[in-house]
């Protein structure tokens, strides 16, 4: 099971469009993957160590250095098909990366 953690400005919108295509892009290429989601001003470092992956929708300074694999997935949210493939392309070449299933 991969973690991934989905981060919005308010965690209730954007980021549960992104858990819902990541989870399902994801169930078809035969990963089992689990995305929480949360406000971005709530991530600390604690919060990312429980996860594999941390997917954003912009590219975020959190003041601090991110130990986990980043994706940006904000492409997913214009629901264009051309534009959200690279970020799932990206996101299974990470989960490869990591030797994960």
């Amino acid at each position: 099971m991969i973690k991934i953690l989905a981060a919005c400005g308010a965690g209730v919108n954007s980021s549960h469009q992104i858990k819902s295509a990541l989870e399902n892009e994801m169930k078809k290429r035969g990963y089992q993957v689990s995305v929480d989601t949360t406000m971005i001003k709530d991530i600390n470092q604690d919060k990312l160590e429980h996860y594999d992956i941390f997917t954003q929708i912009a590219n975020s300074n959190l003041g601090f250095e991110i130990n986990i694999p980043v994706v940006d997935a904000g492409p997913i949210l214009y629901r264009i098909p051309t534009m959200a493939e690279p970020v799932y392309q990206e996101l299974e070449d990470t989960i490869k990366k990591l030797g994960k299933k």
